[in-house]
């Protein structure tokens, strides 16, 4: 990333310090030839984290047995344990992560973790197994029947469908459950939309590519943070203006006054002047993204339609 945005530079600095760590000590735990996989989402995952950022991550094990213990490893390294009835807590496996997809089954926790773990998932236990989950998911997504040179449009509507769905679900939760209102919606417009548009790019830049090379060049793209796959994709000539409006979010997000002046904020408050300064810049955010949509996938390519139709 370029030098100038400070905050995406001290964040991912951050990010990177705080996760080699975690490795280095689960690796210390957990018996060497375990085949369980711990691995981190949000912020962490995304290299945008801050000293106040909380850490979502979760387990994924085919064996029960001494699942409690393996959980109480990971707290002693530093970890807090998933939030209770959150998408992140229960038991995981790797078959009910790829099954049901779409099925009556697959629930909104199943969609998050299946999505997360593509769009902004990396490992902190086990990294080949790992990549190897992420391909099983991928491979799933891009099946052999699928022609050559056709996008891949199951990935794309559940990724499309995971969008709707924060969307949708961010309305629920600070409507009806009454959550932090403010927070949440400055991290809408900034990073769920970011990781929402890193994997719309993605499958619209293997759109003309075989079955194999989908799959390849997806899994090359999703080993990159949201940030760093955009930039890869459009390329750093064209994405400077959208980079500065992303260090702008991530400079009030990890500062902790003006952070809790978000999570305090009522609805009635929206003329809050730090709430309509980080909203105005989302604004120029959300322009910069889709410019970079228009420049980068001309008006005949495939993903035009597939997004509306």
């Amino acid at each position: 990333m370029a030098s100038t945005n400070k905050s995406i530079d001290q964040c991912r600095e951050h990010s990177e310090e705080k996760c080699y760590a975690w490795r280095q000590k689960l690796a210390e735990t957990f018996p060497p030839d375990s085949n369980d996989i711990v691995l981190v989402c949000g912020s962490y995952a995304r290299k945008e984290a801050g000293d106040s950022s909380d850490v979502d991550y979760f387990l994924v094990s085919e064996k029960e047995d001494g699942r409690k213990e393996r959980l109480e490893d990971i707290n002693k390294v530093g970890l807090k344990p998933p939030s209770a009835g959150g998408p992140f807590a229960g038991e995981h496996t790797s078959q009910s992560i790829i099954q049901n997809i779409g099925g009556t089954d697959d629930s909104n926790d199943d969609i998050t973790r299946r999505m997360l773990l593509l769009l902004e998932g990396d490992w902190l236990f086990n990294r080949e197994g790992f990549r190897h989950l992420r391909r099983q998911i991928l491979e799933r997504y891009v099946g052999e029947e699928i022609p050559d040179h056709h996008i891949a449009l199951f990935l794309l509507n559940d990724i499309i469908r995971y969008w709707r769905t924060i969307c949708v679900d961010y309305d629920y939760k600070t409507t009806e459950k009454d959550k932090p209102w403010a927070i949440r919606n400055v991290k809408l417009v900034f990073s769920r939309k970011l990781l929402y548009a890193s994997g719309l790019f993605s499958v619209a830049l293997t759109a003309d590519m075989s079955r194999k090379k989908k799959v390849d060049r997806l899994e090359e793209l999703f080993d990159l943070h949201p940030l760093k796959r955009i930039v890869e994709i459009c390329g750093e000539a064209t994405t400077g203006p959208m980079l500065r409006c992303y260090d702008f979010f991530l400079g009030c997000i990890t500062d902790d006054t003006k952070r809790c002046r978000l999570e305090t904020l009522d609805k009635s408050e929206r003329n809050d002047p730090l709430f309509r300064e980080i909203k105005n810049e989302g604004y120029r955010f959300t322009r910069e993204l889709l410019k970079l949509f228009e420049t980068t996938f001309h008006s005949t390519h495939p993903i035009r339609r597939a997004i509306i139709y």
